[in-house]
């Protein structure tokens, strides 16, 4: 039986930059900090949302070292190591076994446009090469290819493939997947806006976006879930409906970086190709902070006892 790398809210973290576009590793320890203050469960670094694909690996080994440094031991700590390259993939997985991190994080290769079974052998590539936990991530939308059910449980079967982050969008494929994989196989939901979703055909949580800035509120979604106040954690997901539609009315990471000094983080623009803001797209995501996200942030209680939040206010 495989043994879930983590349960609850991963946040799939932005990478923060300073002035001159170089990694600002003091900003992210605040960050992580807040993070692990706010209850999530685990941290992902250099996924989509970190802005991977203009990350050198040295950046990544950097950011991956930071993040075990301070978080090591407390919550795990997950590597983004995809990309479409098998071999630079394997040797990005090694490097991030060799900083401590708990798991890595690969994507479906992109653009090569492999077939299914081209896709088992990449994965089984790159599992072979570390003996860390792995998470499959299937994110069509972004890879032009979808994992089969077939080609999931296929890799299931794999000693370390622990579980998939999936963003495919379909509920009952991952119905299909859950009914069917190994016990204790994770599936986590790539998509906040069907983290309850995915909890209710067996889930074990979400890889999330908006837990950059809500992590208390995605982490009580998933706690009062399974504590069976599915009433409660019906209403969070409601609530938290508005706040998802912004973060992907553009690409994602445009709208989360541009909320984040919100909640008290400045984490500089994206990089090029990602569109750098105008004015008045800052003046758009202010005036969308005042409605949508400082409402949330108000009827977040910052409270360390489970038993104590009431978020229903």
């Amino acid at each position: 039986m495989k043994k879930p790398l983590f349960r609850g809210v991963g946040t799939a973290l932005v990478t923060p930059f300073d002035r001159d576009g170089r990694l600002d590793l003091k900003m992210l320890e605040s960050i992580l900090i807040f993070q692990m203050e706010n209850h999530v469960d685990a941290v992902i670094l250099c996924g989509t949302t970190g802005e991977s694909p203009t990350l050198s690996d040295r950046e990544k080994t950097r950011l991956f070292r930071s993040a075990v440094q301070l978080c090591g031991g407390i919550i795990p700590v997950i590597a983004g190591v995809g990309s479409n390259d098998t071999l630079h993939t394997q040797r990005l997985c090694e490097a991030a076994q060799s900083c401590g991190v708990d798991g890595v994080l690969c994507v479906t290769p992109y653009y090569n446009k492999t077939t299914q079974t081209g896709a088992v052998q990449h994965f089984r590539a790159v599992a072979s090469a570390c003996t860390l936990p792995m998470i499959l991530y299937n994110v069509p939308s972004r890879t032009g290819l979808d994992l089969s059910v077939e080609t999931v449980l296929t890799l299931a079967e794999e000693q370390n493939i622990c579980g998939i982050k999936e963003a495919c969008g379909n509920m009952e494929k991952i119905a299909q997947i859950l009914a069917a994989c190994p016990k204790g196989f994770s599936v986590w939901s790539g998509n906040d806006q069907e983290t309850l979703p995915v909890l209710s055909l067996g889930g074990d949580g979400v890889i999330s976006v908006s837990s950059n800035l809500l992590p208390n509120m995605v982490h009580y979604t998933c706690e009062n879930f399974w504590k069976g106040n599915i009433a409660l954690a019906a209403k969070l997901q409601q609530q938290l409906v508005p706040l998802n539609r912004l973060l992907f009315q553009k690409t994602n990471p445009i709208p989360v970086k541009a909320l984040m000094p919100e909640v008290g983080f400045d984490c500089g623009p994206c990089r090029l190709p990602l569109e750098q803001l105008s004015a008045a797209d800052k003046a758009m995501y202010a005036k969308a902070a005042e409605a949508v996200l400082k409402p949330l942030l108000k009827s977040t209680v910052q409270e360390s006892d489970p038993d104590k939040v009431n978020y229903s206010d």
